[in-house]
């Protein structure tokens, strides 16, 4: 999983570093390859090791968005990208966003008034929407390009 010394964490608590390619010809993006988190990690783990997947990069695909949140255009980096053979033998290609499962749903309102529970609640408001307008643009994008777009989560990674 790629080496200690790269690895830190950051001030939100997730693992993050450099990945070490194992099969650096199917890399198509910038180097070095960052992971954020240690989802991300084992995402780019399988991409990078899967002899399904014949290119993959991180962070490479930037679509514009409009927020509802501030109204103002945005520039959304799609985590992952990568173009796979189906088991028919058909290319396929990906744009997927990995995310808490928490995120890709509505937040549920505090049962608890508490000033922190409140700015808890009205973060995760504005986190979900964020999420929802990325999501929205990335979709029509996918659709345009020839792409899939899909969230991963850690139901989708099997960590839950």
């Amino acid at each position: 999983y790629g080496n200690l010394e790269d690895i830190v964490m950051s001030k939100s608590g997730w693992k993050q570093g450099k990945y070490d390619l194992k099969n650096p010809s199917k890399y198509k993006g910038t180097l070095p390859v960052i992971y954020r988190s240690s989802w991300e990690h084992r995402v780019f783990y399988f991409l990078d090791n899967n002899p399904a997947i014949i290119e993959w990069a991180s962070e490479s695909i930037i679509i514009p968005y409009k927020s509802q949140v501030d109204n103002s255009m945005h520039r959304y980096y799609i985590d992952v990208n990568f173009i796979a053979n189906d088991r028919q033998g058909n290319q396929k290609r990906y744009l997927i966003e990995i995310k808490p499962y928490e995120q890709t749903i509505p937040p549920k309102t505090p049962t608890k008034r508490t000033p922190k529970a409140v700015q808890r609640y009205n973060q995760a408001v504005l986190t979900f929407q964020k999420n929802q307008d990325k999501w929205l643009y990335a979709r029509a994008w996918a659709k345009n390009n020839g792409y899939i777009f899909d969230i991963w989560t850690e139901k989708t990674l099997g960590l839950s």
